[in-house]
C-alpha cells in the first residue's frame, strides 16, 4: 500500500475523492436544510476570501514580499468581469467562467506592469508603492463613466453560485500548491530565505518575483469577478486600503507560507463578524481584540508554515493501522506460544494442575 501511495496517479485519485467528498458536504449543508438560505450564501464570501488569501500568500508568505495593493487587482477583475457579462448575451454557464478568466487575465497584465518596477524594491518601500497603486486604481475607477463612477456599477447579474465558487477555490489551491511544490516554487521560497544567495546560484530573482506577483494578481481578479456577480453592484470605495489590509490579515493570522492556514483564517474571519452581529456596538472591538491576542500568543500564525497534505495524511493513517495490526499479530502469536507451552507441560506432566 505504501508503494501504491507513492504513485502520482493514485495520489491524484485520493485528492479527487477528497474534493468530491468535501463538495458533497458543502452541498448537503446548503441544500439539505441544515443551514438556512443566509448561512448557505455565506459560503460564497468565504470562498472568494479564501481565493484572495491563498493568492496573496504566494507573494507575502512564500515569496516573502509585502504587497498592499491586492484589493486593486481584485477591483480590476471585478469591473472587467462585470462589464463583460453586462455587454454579452451568453448563457450564465458559459458567460461566468469566461468573464472570470477575462477578469483574471486583465488583473494579471496589471500585475506584470506593476510588478516589474515595484518588485525591485523591498519591505516598506514595496508596501508603499503597491498601496499607492491600489489607491490610483480606485480613484481612476471613481472617475470613469463606464464604471458607474461614484454611483457604482449596477445591474450586474447574480451568477455566482456555491458550486462555481467551490470550483475556483479548488483550482486556486491546486495551482498554487502545485507551483510551490515544483522547482519554480523552490526558487520562489529560496528568494524568501535569502535573495542574495538565491541570485548568486543563478536564480533569476526578478523573473520569479514578477511571476509570483502575476499569478497572485490573476487569482485576485478571479475573486473580484466572483464578488461582483455575488453582490450585483460594485462600489470602488470597497476596494480601498482597508480591504487590502483585511486580506493581509487572513494571511498573517493563518500563517505566512501555509495554504491551509490561509483557508482556515479566511473562513474564520468571514464567519466571525456575522457571529458577532448580536454585539453590534462592540463587534469590531471584539474582532480586533481577538486578532491582537492571536498575534501576541501565536505570532507565527495559526499554522506557521505547516501545510496539509491529504495523501500524506492517508499514508500516515495506513502506516499506523499497519503498525497496530503488526503489534496485534505479535501479541496473538505470543499468546499462542504461551498456551502451546502450557498445554505441552500439562500433557507431559511437567506442570501440575
Amino acid at each position: 500500500m505504501r508503494n501504491l501511495m507513492k504513485k502520482t496517479s493514485f495520489r491524484y485519485i485520493i485528492n479527487i475523492a477528497g474534493v468530491a467528498a468535501l463538495y458533497g458536504v458543502v452541498m448537503l449543508l446548503s441544500k439539505g436544510g441544515i443551514l438556512n438560505r443566509y448561512e448557505s450564501l455565506l459560503m460564497i464570501p468565504i470562498g472568494y476570501n479564501i481565493i484572495l488569501a491563498v493568492s496573496l500568500n504566494l507573494t507575502a508568505g512564500f515569496l516573502g514580499q509585502l504587497p498592499l495593493g491586492h484589493a486593486g487587482f481584485m477591483s480590476i477583475g471585478a469591473y472587467t468581469a462585470a462589464l463583460f457579462t453586462m455587454a454579452s448575451n451568453m448563457s450564465a454557464n458559459i458567460e461566468l467562467p469566461i468573464a472570470l478568466i477575462l477578469g483574471g487575465l486583465v488583473a494579471a497584465v496589471f500585475g506584470v506592469l506593476i510588478g516589474l518596477p515595484a518588485l525591485r524594491l523591498q519591505g516598506d518601500y514595496l508596501a508603499i508603492i503597491t498601496l499607492g497603486f491600489g489607491e490610483i486604481i480606485r480613484v481612476i475607477i471613481l472617475n470613469l463613466g463606464f464604471t458607474g463612477g461614484a454611483f457604482g456599477l449596477k445591474g450586474i447579474e447574480k451568477e455566482t453560485t456555491i458550486t462555481w465558487t467551490f470550483v475556483w477555490v479548488m483550482i486556486t489551491i491546486f495551482i498554487i500548491s502545485s507551483l510551490i511544490k515544483s522547482r519554480h516554487g523552490r526558487a520562489i521560497i529560496s528568494i524568501r530565505e535569502n535573495e542574495i544567495a538565491a541570485e548568486s546560484v543563478g536564480i533569476s530573482t526578478t523573473y520569479y518575483k514578477v511571476m509570483a506577483f502575476t499569478v497572485s494578481a490573476f487569482f485576485a481578479g478571479i475573486a473580484g469577478g466572483l464578488y461582483a456577480h455575488y453582490l450585483s453592484i460594485l462600489d470602488a470605495t470597497n476596494f480601498g486600503f482597508m480591504r487590502s489590509t483585511e486580506i493581509l490579515v487572513y494571511v498573517v493570522l493563518g500563517g505566512m507560507g501555509s495554504i491551509i492556514g490561509s483557508v482556515v483564517a479566511a473562513t474564520a474571519l468571514t464567519i466571525l463578524p456575522e457571529l458577532l452581529r448580536g454585539f453590534s456596538q462592540y463587534r469590531m472591538v471584539i474582532y480586533s481584540l481577538l486578532l491582537v491576542l492571536m498575534m501576541i500568543f501565536k505570532p507565527s500564525g495559526l499554522f506557521g508554515r505547516y501545510d496539509f497534505s491529504l495523501t500524506k495524511t492517508v499514508d500516515r493513517l495506513l502506516t499506523k493501522i499497519g503498525m497496530r495490526k503488526r503489534k496485534a499479530g505479535k501479541l496473538i502469536l505470543a499468546a499462542c506460544v504461551r498456551w502451546t507451552i502450557l498445554i505441552f507441560r500439562l500433557r507431559t506432566g511437567k506442570l501440575s494442575v
